[in-house]
């Protein structure tokens, strides 16, 4: 459920007595004759003097991003950021090296002393059968609202694992709403659902004329969620080029539009999420290890529905409950149709367990639900080979196809199987967009985004 990691600093791991996360506050304090100190509570602390570092300070000398000091597995690193008058540890100038306690640090014409704390925090199962959205009176899942509670009020970022459908917007949206920036924005982006060619426009914004069809500017979602939260759902599907630029942003805490001449101070929360196995393609070199080191500050795991089948009842209960102004009442289950639904696998976890309950709504004949009223099939069962949809002319290339680029070639003939794809699908569920969801396992929103995208209508 919650995979041991020491990540930036932070801890989150297994112990005997329950969950523990270590959490660090890195000090500074300034040896000139006002002795001011800086304390900050997280395993990252960023110098300089622009307006969003964790360290202001008023001195010319210094850059605006001079240098950062953060937490790598049990060490604490100092690095400078390309700043211009350098920066030096004990006398020597360095452009990474390790800090050990009361060690000196010269930043333009000002000289601190460093000085690190951690502090151990139990991490015991929640008393709660709720986090946000979120349902389940199982262990794991207690044990989940658990670290996600003690989480919510850090800074910290934070990467959310899981199956498709286990739930990990809800995730975000359970610790954005939770935190101490709960007022302030929560904004998603899905990084499957956007190409690639405009993947950096949504991130960053542009302004007008940056290219072809940008007919005004538009701020991105670091700026729209700018004191709040940015879900950046499906990381691991950001194209390797692009990983650069948003390690960059985290880093300087400041964003530039497409076109722009001037950056912008961003102050976000990042919570990330993906069914991949990111420390496996950092390891391929599909993921760049330095942003996973910056995103994976806590790692969480949800389980998949059928490790903690004694929950199905009572989130089922909660998704009805959720349809019932809907529904026009609150429909039962029956005790065949409870004896039904644990008894399932659900390769698409909670959302696929939604998608059942909302078509037994509509198709069932009674006012409580019965096996039978769960069994009706309105579309193929989710994971149905393709060979099932509508016979088509094969996919049609352009006559130049073979002797382009490679890459040009490959981004061709994704754009035309992706359309084929979705409209194949969406003739099979005849223009329903939610069985087309379920159908495919992609998320209602992306799919939708992905429709406009290729031109592809309901029906």
């Amino acid at each position: 459920m919650c995979r041991q990691t020491i990540v930036e600093g932070t801890q989150v791991r297994r112990e005997r007595d329950g969950m523990r996360l270590v959490a660090h506050r890195l000090e500074l304090r300034e040896m000139a004759a006002t002795g001011k100190v800086w304390t900050v509570a997280g395993s990252r602390l960023v110098l300089g003097t622009a307006p969003s570092c964790d360290v202001v300070l008023d001195d010319r000398t210094v850059s605006r991003h001079h240098c950062e000091i953060l937490v790598s597995e049990r060490r604490y690193l100092l690095r400078d950021l390309d700043s211009t008058n350098g920066t030096f540890v004990n006398g020597q100038e360095i452009i990474e090296a390790v800090l050990e306690p009361g060690a000196r640090i010269q930043v333009g014409d000002t000289e601190l002393v460093f000085q690190p704390k951690q502090r151990f925090l139990s991490l015991g199962a929640s008393s709660q059968d709720r986090f946000g959205d979120l349902v389940g009176t199982s262990p794991a899942m207690r044990s989940l609202f658990g670290v996600l509670e003690r989480v919510a009020s850090t800074r910290l970022s934070c990467v959310v694992l899981g199956e498709t459908g286990t739930g990990k917007e809800l995730v975000a949206r359970g610790l954005h709403q939770a935190s101490p920036r709960a007022m302030a924005p929560f904004v998603v982006v899905d990084c499957a659902a956007v190409t690639a060619s405009l993947v950096e426009a949504e991130l960053f914004g542009h302004e007008r004329g940056a290219f072809t069809g940008a007919d005004r500017a538009r701020a991105g979602a670091f700026e729209l969620a700018a004191g709040g939260t940015l879900f950046l759902d499906e990381v691991g599907e950001l194209a390797l080029e692009l990983q650069p630029k948003l390690l960059r942003v985290l880093e300087h805490r400041e964003v530039k539009r497409l076109g722009a001449a001037q950056v912008t101070d961003v102050e976000v929360r990042i919570v990330a999420a993906t069914h991949r196995d990111l420390a496996r393609m950092v390891a391929e070199g599909t993921f760049r290890e330095d942003l996973y080191f910056r995103l994976a500050e806590v790692v969480v795991e949800i389980p998949a529905l059928r490790e903690h089948r004694e929950d199905i009842a009572p989130i089922a209960h909660a998704l009805l409950a959720r349809e019932a102004e809907a529904a026009g009442g609150l429909p039962g289950l029956s005790p065949d149709a409870l004896a039904w639904l644990e008894q399932k696998s659900w390769p698409g976890n909670v959302r696929e367990l939604r998608n059942t309950l909302r078509r037994a709504i509509a198709l069932g004949t009674g006012t409580g639900l019965t096996a039978r009223d769960l069994e009706l099939r309105g579309f193929p069962a989710r994971g149905e080979p393709p060979s099932a949809l509508p016979a088509r002319a094969e996919l049609s290339l352009p006559g130049d196809f073979w002797s382009l680029p490679l890459r040009q070639a490959r981004d061709s003939w994704n754009q035309r199987l992706d359309r084929e794809y979705l409209v194949r699908l969406m003739d099979q569920v005849a223009g329903d967009e939610e069985r087309a969801a379920a159908a495919s396992g992609i998320h209602l929103k992306s799919l939708q985004r992905l429709l406009r995208q290729h031109g592809v209508r309901r029906a």
